[in-house]
């Protein structure tokens, strides 16, 4: 008979998803929803909540995409890519459980990252999205206890044969075995931290199953035989903080010696507590990721691995600084591939003649794709990108007067919103023409025709404006044009802070032009200082022919070459006229013409008069 998750034979409780015994999945609640919001800033962007006490956790990137998912406690402590570290797929410890961080490494693979964890996690946690592109919607799903739920965490600390909610818990050596499935795995295995927390209330019911094999008597205990410590297990590490136990056996009390466990009292043998062994830190390993895909699919190409140093403790693989693993050679971390031989494309024909005696015809060759060894292969197994055509129009020429058509220009004259395209239409016979000929009509075929790349309502791009006309008339110059970040609406747009558009690339604002080369040309250089303040001076300049390399030349036309020399301040020089400077007599000329105005005295009564000849006569003025 098969035994049930209640540990009896014939019974056929099994354990629902809340992780019940026997339960009807009522006992908890499955959260999940998709996370779809359009994101326009750049970084971390909050998802969801994981509240405490959450299980079987699951979120998922519903596609491939440039954005990362990060984890973080609520007390700010950094899970899974943090501070704009992006970790490598493994697992981590948080909340009170491990979650496995995936992400597909593979070229051809389309699957999102994702975060996994069996739970239940003991603090609120919160997941975000490093935003760098557009959200390709995130899948969350967790479960919670409902009202009336054992918690995990009570029936993972509580004491052996303790009651639980009024009930009687399970064994001792089932709570044993479900702390030794909790137990942590090689971080880079991949395999599951533990199992769900399985909440079997209602243990050892008031009546016993008709079937129950009824258990053995044990041998009436006495006080001859005792409970004795007669070892501890085996240290679960060898090095890096490991655990172990103390073993207690049944002995005789006098001589020592070990007898069934029967002999003794079940109920005061001792708990086994938990001790530390090996404190001592592991030797720092390199820890070696995987190959990406080989960059080619065929020839010559390259793969790459991460290498990382790491180091256990406390049953945790940490990620430590590269010296510690100095003592070990580091593995190569780029490696060259090489999946196949490359075929290649053969031309196997000439031409073929046009298809048409006149006009515009075809004409076709025979290329085919060859493998190395000389076999035609599919198409596929060669580059499509360098495949020579194999079929090209021919011009025969026109057969009649008509009209001539390109195709539609495959884009179209606005990225949003009503646009147009064009092609070119010409009259052609003997000549080409762009007016209708006779034998074209008058029907010319219309050159443009409307286009609509969508509505253009709330998006956001760079616009930018006509460029100026070039600095320079000739040789090197440069233009400039306004860019502004722009949100169109429907017939009109917005203007936004550039910070909006900053995700996008933007349009350069300036750039160098050159109309045409300047040849020889006359450089001069400034005008010096004139060389007299009044009546007449003059001021010098260099001048000089040169070259677009600016080297001397002799090129430069002589009629255009400026001066070199020129007269400057050639107004009269004007005295600074004193106010208190005036004439005391009328007679004042006579003693200029008697030339008194040596004397202090004269130089002062008649000091306008004094002071007109001495500007005329420089020297007549002296001191007597």
């Amino acid at each position: 008979q098969s035994i049930g998750c209640d540990d009896y034979l014939g019974s056929d409780k099994v354990i629902d998803k809340c992780g019940i015994c026997g339960g009807d999945n009522t006992a908890c609640k499955v959260v999940s929803g998709v996370f779809k919001h359009t994101l326009t800033n750049l970084g971390y962007h909050k998802i969801v909540e994981i509240p405490e006490g959450a299980t079987k956790i699951n979120i998922t990137e519903m596609s491939k995409s440039n954005n990362y998912l990060a984890l973080r406690s609520r007390s700010g402590r950094s899970i899974i890519n943090g501070n704009w570290a992006i970790d490598r797929p493994g697992r981590y410890e948080g909340g009170g459980t491990m979650f496995t961080y995936r992400r597909p490494n593979e070229i051809s693979s389309t699957a999102g990252e994702s975060f996994l964890a069996d739970g239940p996690t003991n603090e609120v946690l919160d997941v975000y999205m490093i935003h760098q592109q557009p959200n390709p919607g995130i899948h969350y799903e967790y479960i919670i206890p409902g009202d009336n739920v054992i918690s995990p965490q009570l029936l993972a600390h509580r004491r052996p044969g303790e009651p639980l909610n009024g009930q009687l818990g399970v064994p001792e050596s089932t709570s044993h075995e479900d702390e030794d499935l909790r137990g942590e795995t090689d971080i880079l295995t991949g395999q599951s931290a533990g199992t769900f927390p399985v909440i079997q209330p209602g243990r050892f019911p008031s009546h016993q199953p008709e079937n129950q094999v009824p258990a053995m008597q044990p041998p009436r205990q006495n006080r001859e035989y005792n409970w004795k410590q007669v070892g501890k297990t085996e240290c679960t590490t060898t090095c890096g903080k490991g655990s172990q136990y103390p073993i207690f056996h049944c002995v005789n009390r006098i001589t020592h010696e070990e007898v069934p466990e029967g002999y003794c009292d079940s109920n005061t043998k001792p708990i086994p507590e938990e001790e530390a062994c090996n404190l001592f830190p592991c030797p720092a390993f390199w820890d070696i990721g995987e190959w990406s895909e080989c960059s080619k699919t065929c020839g010559l190409g390259m793969q790459h691995r991460q290498i990382l140093c790491r180091q256990i403790y406390a049953n945790r693989t940490l990620t430590v600084q590269q010296y510690r693993c100095q003592h070990l050679e580091k593995p190569d971390t780029t490696s060259t591939c090489q999946l196949k031989i490359c075929s290649e494309w053969q031309i196997r024909t000439e031409w073929t003649s046009c298809s048409v005696p006149c006009g515009v015809g075809q004409r076709t060759r025979d290329v085919k794709c060859v493998s190395n060894l000389g076999d035609i292969v599919d198409d596929e197994e060669c580059n499509m990108k360098l495949r020579p055509n194999d079929i090209e129009n021919c011009d025969m020429g026109p057969c009649a007067k008509s009209w001539f058509l390109t195709e539609w220009s495959d884009r179209c004259s606005a990225e949003c919103g009503d646009g147009i395209r064009t092609r070119s239409v010409v009259c052609m016979t003997n000549h080409v023409s762009s007016l209708p000929l006779e034998g074209c009509g008058n029907n010319r075929p219309p050159e443009t025709t409307p286009c609509n790349n969508g509505p253009c309502a709330g998006r956001v791009e760079w616009f930018a404006g006509g460029w100026t006309q070039c600095s320079a008339e000739c040789g090197s110059g440069t233009q400039q044009r306004e860019v502004i970040c722009i949100r169109k609406t429907e017939g009109n747009f917005d203007v936004l802070d550039p910070y909006e558009c900053s995700y996008l690339e933007k349009p350069p604002n300036q750039q160098s032009c050159y109309l045409k080369p300047c040849g020889s040309k006359w450089f001069h250089t400034e005008w010096s200082t004139c060389s007299k303040s009044c009546e007449g001076g003059f001021r010098v300049r260099e001048v000089r022919c040169l070259s677009d390399d600016m080297a001397a030349s002799t090129q430069c036309d002589p009629q255009l070459k400026p001066e070199e020399k020129e007269p400057c301040n050639t107004q009269d020089c004007v005295p600074e006229i004193d106010e208190n400077c005036k004439d005391k007599y009328y007679n004042c000329n006579v003693v200029v013409q008697a030339r008194l105005c040596v004397y202090t005295y004269y130089k002062t009564a008649c000091c306008a008069s004094c002071t007109r000849v001495a500007n005329r006569q420089p020297g007549f003025l002296g001191r007597r």
